[in-house]
C-alpha cells in the first residue's frame, strides 16, 4: 500500500503531467518557443512541496518543458560511465560533458532549469550556495568577454540526470562546467552522496553581473587562512607537507584515489577554538546545499571531526601560487590550491575539490 506521502507526490507529479498535457495542446505555448506561462504554472504547482519532494517535482517540471530530442540528452542511464563525466576544464578542452548546456535552452526551460538548482542550494547567502553558482557563471561570463571568447560562458553549463527522478530510486542530479561542478545522488527517498563538488574562480577579486557583485570561494580562501594562522609555530611545522602542490590531487578523473595514509596535524591535539575553525572550514562547502542536506552531511563530518587531520603546503596566507590546504577524515576530504592565472595572466585564482570517502557518487 502507498504511504499516503507517496500519494501526495502521486497526485502533484499527475497534476504538473496534466497541466502541460494541456498546454501542449495549443503550440503557441510549445516550450520551443515561449513557453512563458507555463512557468508560472509549474512554480505553483510545486511551492507546497518540501524536501525531496520538491526537488524531484521542479526536476520533472523542467523535463516538461523539454522537446522530445531534449529530453533524450537530460534523462540518461544512471551508470558510473556517465556520472564520471565531469571537469574543471573549459568547453574548449573537455567536451565529454553529459546533458543539455545552458546555451541551447530557452528562456523559460533556462528558469525551470535554475528553479531546480536552487532547490538544492541555500539561497540568499552572500557569495554561497546558489549565489555562489551564479558567482560563478558570472564570472565564466567575464572571462569570455576579455579574451576566453566562446570557450568560456554560462552558455557552457550542463544539467542532466542520471536515473529518473523519483522520491523512491537511484538517481543523481548533475550539474556543471568550467570550475564548477554539483553531484547530487538520491536513492530510496533520501540523499545519499553530494560529492564530488568542484568549486574554483577566476577572477579572484570581485565580478559584477546584473547589478550584483560576486566573489565567489573568497570566503573559503580566508577561513583556510585563519585556520592556518591560528596554530601555533609547532602546529604548523606537523602540518606543513613537503611537497609542493601545483593543483589539487582529486580532480576529475581521480576517482577513488584517496590517500592511504593521512598527513599532518590531527585536530585531536587542537584547543577547542581551533577545532571551531576547521569545523568552520568545512561548513563553507557543507552549508552551500539546502539546510536540510547540509544539517545531514555536517553532522558526520563533526562526529568524525577528532580523527580529521590538516595539511597544507607554501604560506598560510592561501592567496599565493601553489599555496595549497588539504581536510583530511573519516569521510570528508577538501582540497584548496592557488593556480596560475590562465586567461588573467600572472594572477593566482583558486581551485577546490571536497570529496567523500564513501559518499562519492552517493558511495555507488
Amino acid at each position: 500500500m502507498r504511504s499516503p506521502f507517496n500519494l501526495f507526490i502521486v497526485a502533484l507529479i499527475t497534476g504538473i503531467t496534466m497541466v502541460f498535457s494541456c498546454k501542449e495542446k495549443d503550440t503557441s505555448l510549445d516550450p520551443d518557443t515561449t513557453g512563458t506561462d507555463t512557468t508560472i504554472i509549474v512554480a505553483s504547482n510545486c511551492t507546497t512541496a518540501t524536501g525531496l519532494a520538491k526537488v524531484v517535482c521542479l526536476a520533472e517540471a523542467f523535463k516538461a518543458t523539454l522537446t522530445s530530442t531534449q529530453l533524450t540528452n537530460v534523462q540518461l542511464a544512471y551508470s558510473k560511465t556517465n556520472a564520471v563525466r565531469w571537469s574543471n576544464l573549459p568547453e574548449g578542452l573537455y567536451r565529454n560533458r553529459v546533458g543539455i548546456n545552458f546555451g541551447s535552452l530557452t528562456a523559460n526551460q533556462l528558469a525551470a532549469a535554475k528553479a531546480l538548482l536552487s532547490a538544492v542550494l541555500v539561497q540568499n547567502v552572500a557569495n554561497e550556495g546558489y549565489n555562489e553558482m551564479e558567482g560563478n557563471l558570472a564570472a565564466d561570463d567575464y572571462l569570455a568577454s576579455i579574451g576566453g571568447g566562446s570557450e568560456y560562458g554560462t552558455g557552457n553549463y550542463y544539467i542532466v540526470f542520471l536515473g529518473t527522478p523519483s522520491i523512491t530510486g537511484l538517481w543523481e542530479l548533475q550539474f556543471g562546467g568550467h570550475h564548477y561542478t554539483l553531484a547530487n545522488t538520491y536513492n530510496a527517498g533520501k540523499i545519499t552522496g553530494v560529492t564530488p563538488s568542484f568549486r574554483a574562480i577566476e577572477p579572484k577579486a570581485a565580478v559584477t553581473a546584473n547589478s550584483k557583485t560576486y566573489q565567489p570561494v573568497e570566503q573559503e580562501t580566508q577561513a583556510f587562512a585563519k585556520m592556518l594562522s591560528a596554530l601555533s609555530t609547532s602546529e604548523q611545522t606537523t602540518a606543513k607537507l613537503s611537497s609542493t602542490f601545483t593543483d589539487i590531487l582529486l580532480g576529475p578523473g581521480q576517482d577513488g584515489k584517496f590517500p592511504t595514509t593521512r598527513q599532518g596535524l590531527k585536530v585531536s591535539n587542537l584547543s577547542a577554538d581551533k577545532k571551531a575553525l576547521v569545523l568552520e572550514a568545512i561548513k563553507l562547502y557543507t552549508n552551500d546545499l539546502d539546510a536540510e542536506t547540509a544539517a545531514i552531511i555536517l553532522a558526520g563530518y563533526t562526529t568524525g571531526l577528532d580523527d580529521t587531520y590538516i595539511a597544507y603546503s607554501g604560506t598560510v596566507t592561501m592567496v599565493q601560487q601553489n599555496d595549497y590546504v588539504r581536510i583530511d577524515g573519516p569521510n570528508v576530504w577538501i582540497e584548496f590550491s592557488m593556480q596560475g592565472g590562465i586567461i588573467i595572466r600572472n594572477t593566482p585564482h583558486p581551485h577546490s575539490v571536497w570529496r567523500d570517502r564513501t559518499g562519492d557518487y552517493g558511495g555507488n
